[in-house]
């Protein structure tokens, strides 16, 4: 495949992911703090779970760990793009729902600038906010009154980036990514009553984000055996306030607003992994990650009196959330005529725990669902007329989240990449 062609698809992904819900998730509980967090997982890695801390290829790009970018192959521009389909069936007291949506994943690059030091630039979700729900229920006392709550919210955080990583010494490289985030996040309330006397509530929170954030990575390689190697990488996200204001506006006869500035911050994130390779046969990998918003305040409005309510920002809103990824990646044979024998299988599973705090049906503050899912994957040689580097990745992903008190969610999601490892940098020669 020639660059036209790379070039057309890079549009057509674009302008096909315009067409569906850019949220890229229905989750109720992307209402609370940021959204629901993107695992910026890329194509050679989404089967395994996400695990990357370990891993540097010359013939794909792992955006989560840039020291990995030195050891991107001298002759090749990489290429990796993708989108996906969810189905999401949720259950709360007998009461069952299905949502589905298509997104962009992300559109990433990269190539050598020199010797020992490579390149990489993309775009990708840094958050998702994306639901549409109701709740209804009766009050007795002191008059019967059926009331309807309708809650709305979309947006989210997005993120380009560019980024380099080194390779100063044999065995060791570090890298790193600067980029830009920039966002909309828009929540609303509804409320209506049955008797004319009740108050009814349209409440609307909104923000807008335009700022920054850094990666660092480092990773260490070590030859074991003559086939095998180890390695261990380690990435820190530098964690700061945004810069940003939010707004509530409470609709009735007229308006009233209120606002806080500073209002939201990205935590500190810092993970960890290891992981073994053997020859280009098989590879096996775990990551740590912490995310630092046990310390983040955020904007709550609280009444005070029946005519007063306070903006303000407030902490002990979310948790420090840790996160444990295993995965591996198994090629039968890279060198055979075989094509099943040349595929990239992929496998993998994480456990997470939650970085909100939610309120439940006595109007309690307690911690936000748990998270555990399974991932399987494939890696599809795509043949042409000068390589079989490029490969078509499938990915499925099976994830559970819920609380047994509250909101239970299990989704499926596909996704599709293309990942294109192409020799534009080689010089032929001819005798």
């Amino acid at each position: 495949m020639n660059k036209k062609i790379i070039i057309c698809i890079v549009f057509a992904m674009c302008f096909l992911s315009k067409g569906y819900a850019q949220s890229g998730t229905n989750s109720p509980y992307s209402m609370y703090g940021l959204g629901i967090l993107s695992d910026r997982s890329q194509g050679f890695n989404r089967g395994m779970a996400g695990v990357a801390q370990g891993f540097r290829g010359g013939s794909y790009i792992n955006m989560q760990n840039p020291a990995s970018y030195s050891n991107i192959d001298s002759l090749s521009f990489i290429f990796d793009a993708a989108l996906s389909l969810q189905n999401m069936n949720i259950e709360e007291n007998g009461n069952k729902a299905n949502a589905k949506n298509a997104n962009f994943e992300y559109v990433v690059a990269a190539f050598r600038v020199a010797k020992h030091l490579g390149a990489s630039f993309g775009i990708m979700p840094f958050t998702n906010i994306g639901y549409d729900f109701t709740q209804k229920g009766t009050i007795t006392d002191p008059f019967l009154d059926v009331y309807e709550n309708n809650y709305y919210g979309s947006g989210g955080i997005r993120e380009v980036y560019l980024g380099l990583g080194w390779n100063p010494f044999k065995g060791l490289s570090i890298g790193f990514n600067a980029g830009y985030l920039w966002g909309d996040m828009t929540k609303t309330i509804h409320s209506s009553h049955s008797i004319s006397s009740a108050n009814s509530l349209n409440r609307i929170y909104s923000t807008n984000i335009n700022s920054y954030t850094f990666d660092f990575g480092l990773q260490y390689e070590q030859p074991i055996k003559k086939d095998d190697r180890i390695i261990i990488g380690a990435t820190y996200t530098l964690g700061h306030n945004l810069g940003n204001t939010a707004y509530a506006y409470d609709v009735k006869t007229d308006t009233t607003s209120y606002s806080v500035g500073d209002a939201y911050s990205i935590p500190h994130i810092i993970s960890a992994g290891v992981g073994w390779h053997h020859k280009d046969k098989w590879s096996v990998g775990i990551d740590y990650t912490m995310y630092k918003f046990g310390d983040t305040e955020i904007p709550d409005l609280t009444s005070v009196s029946p005519t007063k309510n306070i903006y303000a920002k407030t902490k002990g809103l979310m948790l420090d959330r840790h996160k444990i990824a295993v995965g591996g990646e198994w090629v039968p044979n890279a060198m055979s005529r075989r094509f099943l024998d040349r595929v990239h299988y992929r496998l993998g599973g994480y456990y997470a725990t939650p970085y909100i705090k939610v309120y439940d049906h006595n109007k309690n503050l307690v911690d936000g669902p748990k998270e555990y899912g399974l991932s399987f994957g494939f890696g599809i040689p795509i043949i042409n007329t000068y390589n079989s580097r490029s490969l078509l990745n499938i990915s499925g992903q099976w994830v559970h989240s819920g609380m047994d008190s509250l909101i239970k969610e299990n989704y499926l999601r596909l996704t599709v990449g293309l990942t294109f490892n192409e020799r534009w940098f080689a010089k032929w020669k001819f005798d």
